[in-house]
């Protein structure tokens, strides 16, 4: 029988929030063909604490859910994904998605930051070269040629890196919350209804805010996204608690490389270049660096 070792198995979970968080993109960039992006983050959000909650006569602990680390996961949830996902479409509103999607790449370098600064955990060399390597990957793919004037205010700059020090906190303070209350589902559970809670409030805040299609083609490809966001969450904090930041958040991050790889093969909507080819060689050995320092 084979068994997978403590070592790689935050590994493998880091891999399949990675792939999982890709093809909710996937279903989310359909679903954006149907309706706005702020009624399919309100969807995705809401639907996503909505199959926690279901879940709950399974794998709720009552006991765990009164410990008094809980708060903890009830501050991720207050600003992750609410916050940072308002802040990422604020940037691409400014500044497009090519650079947005290149500055919140940057959130691997907050993690090491995080992981090694707050949590005390050694930054290997290999760990580092792997983090910068998926960094630089990523960019690769974001960067496009030709150059262009800049049209945007300065200021922007701090939308998208904002939304990856959002993320990369998030993932720290969740780690700290699990280790006085080591369940990943009720960390996942607090933080999406949490979030779900805010995203409703600030919808209905709006006095311009159309309501939501929840019964639509569209609602369908952003309930089908929660679905996987769901588990990848699910993934992404079982390795945080199996496993050290510095080695999760680089993996995990690695996510668009698998959205383009879901692009080509399977959505048809990219084509292979020597840019995504070599964005996957990059990626790879730098993850396979990242195993062996763990």
């Amino acid at each position: 029988m084979f068994f997978v070792s403590d070592t790689v198995l935050p590994i493998v979970l880091s891999l399949t929030a990675a792939f999982l968080f890709a093809l909710g993109a996937q279903f989310q960039s359909v679903g954006l063909t149907h309706m706005g992006s702020r009624s399919g983050a309100t969807i995705t959000i809401c639907t996503s604490a909505m199959l926690f909650v279901l879940a709950a006569p399974i794998f709720l602990e009552i006991d765990h859910l009164l410990h008094p680390a809980v708060l903890i996961f009830v501050l991720v949830g207050c600003f992750r994904p609410a916050v940072s996902a308002n802040l990422a479409l604020a940037g691409i509103r400014y500044m497009g998605p090519t650079l947005c999607s290149t500055l919140t790449s940057t959130a691997p370098l907050f993690g090491a930051a995080l992981g090694v600064f707050w949590l005390g955990e050694i930054l290997t060399w290999p760990t580092a070269v792997g983090t910068l390597a998926i960094v630089g990957a990523i960019m690769m793919l974001t960067k496009r040629s030709g150059t262009t004037a800049r049209t945007w205010p300065l200021w922007a700059l701090a939308l998208p890196v904002g939304a990856a020090a959002i993320r990369s906190g998030a993932h720290v303070l969740t780690k700290v919350g699990m280790e006085s209350v080591p369940d990943v589902y009720i960390a996942g559970m607090v933080g999406f209804v949490i979030s779900a809670i805010i995203t409703l409030g600030i919808h209905k805040a709006r006095r311009d805010a159309p309501p939501v299609p929840w019964i639509s083609r569209g609602a369908c490809w952003f309930m089908s996204a929660s679905v996987c966001f769901s588990m990848a969450v699910i993934s992404l904090n079982t390795a945080l608690h199996l496993g050290q930041v510095i080695h999760v958040v680089p993996i995990v991050a690695a996510s668009p490389v698998f959205t383009l790889i879901l692009s080509v093969v399977f959505f048809r909507r990219e084509q292979i270049t020597l840019r995504v080819v070599a964005a996957v060689f990059v990626v790879v050995p730098a993850v396979m660096l990242i195993a062996i320092a763990g």
